[in-house]
């Protein structure tokens, strides 16, 4: 690393004043709820009762400075890239010959979801596995997420969020690294795949975007159900994605005074796509699943952050073919889950492919320890010539 890009890069800590916990515990107080659903599921949305008991751990049970003492136990920085600051955590591991590994979250995911996989993939040794399967990571902060920066003119798509990863990667020295994702972290990690910048060796993704740009009409079995969970996808459980993509202002207009109604906003997500037996609880604890919905309150970005499906609407769910090396986890309870055929199709060099036997699509929060070890594995034919 440079004199020039070491002074570009700021030391961060999250410090929240104690005046703002206080605010959100007045307004949680002050919550007007509405009248129950109609239904005894969840077709309505979030159940009233669930989210009466979630808001009311918030109010009195969950602790925010434990968490804000988790993440400043991980050294955090600032840097402006193309006229923005980025928020990143950056741990270098302990061994020798480390792959630096970008790590990218999605919506309405944060650095919430990657905590709990520093520590096995930065010290493998200390959690069971082979120094020869060390990362240092470096978990950006998407635009507008989180204690990122506030886009303040439009075309943050995934090219250019993807354009000032490399960049990221760039500054702090990498001339040889490894990216993987999921929801739209994916999306993001399948334009670097795209661009191909020098030093990208290959990627992991846990959402492939994979989808023929045609669908035949004769499908196997697993590719029926991929249509199947798609429609789904788009339908039922599309409500937050359209109107973020369509009306992202009006979502942060409605969430940004309502303590509340951020939370249902995101546990809704959460409930409807892990691998639960009916509710989020079943696989999230309650305080991690607050960790994120308290870092989307504190920061005010419930419209910055709904603004990357307005930015990417054209987007569609069959990505660009690649030919890097590309590893791939399908989780079962994905929603769309795609089959291998298509996969393989999209991807010339798949070098991993595997189906984990339990999670769904917050893989890094619900099934840590399978996502640690399909990185590895996903990533381990690579790593021959990979340098800092």
């Amino acid at each position: 690393m440079t004199m020039q890009q070491a002074l570009s890069v700021r030391p961060f800590r999250v410090t929240v004043p104690e005046g703002e916990i206080r605010d959100l515990r007045e307004r949680l107080a002050r919550t007007r709820w509405p009248d129950p659903e109609t239904v005894d599921d969840w077709s309505q949305g979030v159940r009233l009762e669930h989210a009466q008991a979630l808001v009311e751990h918030w109010a009195h049970r969950y602790d925010w400075r434990r968490f804000e003492d988790e993440l400043n136990r991980h050294p955090q920085f600032l840097t402006e890239i193309d006229g923005l600051d980025i928020h990143f955590i950056h741990v270098r591991s302990p061994h020798e010959g480390a792959l630096p590994l970008l790590l990218t979250h999605g919506w309405p995911g944060s650095i919430v979801e990657f905590m709990g996989l520093i520590g096995p993939l930065t010290d493998p040794v200390a959690h069971g596995g082979q120094p020869e399967d060390a990362f240092d990571v470096v978990i950006p902060s998407l635009p507008g997420f989180g204690f990122s920066g506030k886009p303040r003119d439009t075309g943050w798509d995934v090219a250019r969020i993807a354009a000032a990863w490399v960049e990221l990667m760039r500054r702090l020295g990498y001339s040889s690294w490894a990216a993987q994702g999921g929801d739209w972290g994916s999306v993001v990690t399948t334009a670097l795949g795209d661009m191909r910048p020098d030093g990208l060796l290959g990627i992991h993704l846990n959402t492939p975007y994979a989808f023929p740009e045609v669908v035949s009409d004769d499908l196997s079995p697993d590719e029926q159900y991929a249509v199947d969970t798609l429609a789904r996808y788009v339908g039922e459980l599309g409500g937050s994605n359209h109107v973020q993509g369509t009306k992202p202002e009006t979502v942060g207009i409605a969430l940004a005074d309502s303590p509340a109604g951020q939370a249902a906003w995101i546990y809704e997500k959460f409930q409807s796509k892990t691998d639960n037996h009916g509710l989020a609880e079943d696989v999230l604890d309650t305080d991690t699943m607050l960790d994120a919905i308290s870092l989307y309150w504190y920061t005010n970005s419930a419209a910055s952050s709904a603004r990357i499906y307005w930015e990417n609407r054209t987007a569609t769910m069959a990505g660009p073919r690649l030919s890097l090396p590309v590893a791939v986890t399908v989780f079962p309870a994905d929603i769309p889950r795609l089959p291998r055929t298509w996969i393989a199709d999209r991807y010339a060099d798949l070098v991993h492919y595997a189906e984990a036997d339990r999670g769904g699509h917050f893989a890094a929060l619900e099934q840590p320890e399978i996502l640690v070890e399909e990185i590895r594995a996903g990533l381990r034919g690579i790593r021959l010539g990979a340098h800092a």
